[in-house]
């Protein structure tokens, strides 16, 4: 373990079985206050809030995009674009997944620096592939999916988010959200900054059906939802509601993810959640990772 967590540069390390937490490791520099990124861990948070306006009725995953966000109609293919696209990644949005540095100015590179993210939604609204056709991870399907959700609750990303999950989960720190500019909009997609020990609180949620304290938080409809793997496979792993079910094991554990090994991975046979925070490569072996995952939920 020791090996592991160098090697994958971990910054926190969490442990909970059956609701409590287990084991708390930090590395020097962090400790249980100190916020962290999600990456793309957030796509997974951002799916909840959705499950929550599904459920209200609000949303539903039948809605087409466009008729959401009128602006952003083309009279194309695009137009098909449902909820249901976004949310498992079938959409085909030309907006590529590319963590290259030194090509800044391409895919979600761009996306994630720009300052005026509607712009630049507006300015993608090619596709690669037929709405629904395929699966391919594209980040710029939470963006859309972020802007549908603030658009219908009539509320910022992050007034949902503290409304509606971090204070009913009972989250010990406050939390974060990167904007594209001051005052702007979320990051759908990425960078929620939050505590190891409020990450594990999201993981605790889903774990026990989306149920706190015998009050419901999210659906029970949606943790199936989003428990239950998708038709279509991303990158050779299932995949539904942006959430991740890897390869082999039990085949019904899953967990969100993010760049540089950022986990909240959930085992419901053994009724584990783990949290591993780190600042690891972005080509970090999550095969691996998840092995290790899964020997410790066993142990």
């Amino acid at each position: 373990m020791e090996e592991f967590i160098t090697r994958t540069s971990t910054n926190s390390f969490l442990v909970m079985r059956h609701g409590e937490l287990v084991h708390e490791w930090y590395r020097e520099g962090f400790e249980a206050t100190t916020r962290q990124s999600s990456w793309s861990v957030a796509k997974s948070i951002v799916s909840l809030l959705v499950g929550r306006a599904v459920d209200r009725g609000i949303l539903s995953e039948a809605d087409r995009l466009v008729d959401v966000l009128p602006e952003l109609r083309t009279g194309t293919n695009y137009d098909d674009i449902t909820i249901h696209n976004l949310l498992d990644m079938t959409s085909g949005v030309d907006v590529s997944e590319n963590y290259n540095p030194y090509l800044p100015l391409t895919g979600i590179a761009r996306m994630l620096l720009t300052t005026d993210l509607d712009r630049f939604l507006g300015d993608h609204r090619e596709l690669v592939f037929e709405p629904g056709s395929k699966g391919e991870y594209r980040s710029v399907d939470t963006q859309l999916l972020g802007a549908v959700l603030a658009r219908k609750e009539g509320r910022p990303l992050s007034d949902i988010l503290r409304d509606d999950l971090w204070v009913p989960i009972g989250a010990q720190d406050r939390a974060t959200w990167n904007l594209d500019r001051e005052g702007g909009e979320e990051k759908a997609f990425c960078c929620i900054n939050a505590t190891a020990r409020d990450f594990a609180k999201i993981g605790k949620l889903v774990m026990d059906g989306g149920i706190v304290d015998g009050t419901s938080v999210v659906p029970a409809e949606w943790i199936t939802r989003i428990s239950t793997p998708a038709p279509n496979l991303i990158d050779e792993w299932g995949y539904s509601s942006q959430w991740w079910h890897p390869s082999g094991g039990s085949g019904q554990d899953f967990s969100a993810i993010g760049v540089y090994g950022q986990y909240i991975y959930i085992d419901p046979v053994t009724q584990t959640v783990i949290v591993k925070l780190s600042d690891h490569g972005a080509e970090q072996d999550e095969q691996l990772t998840i092995d290790v995952f899964r020997t410790l939920a066993r142990s």
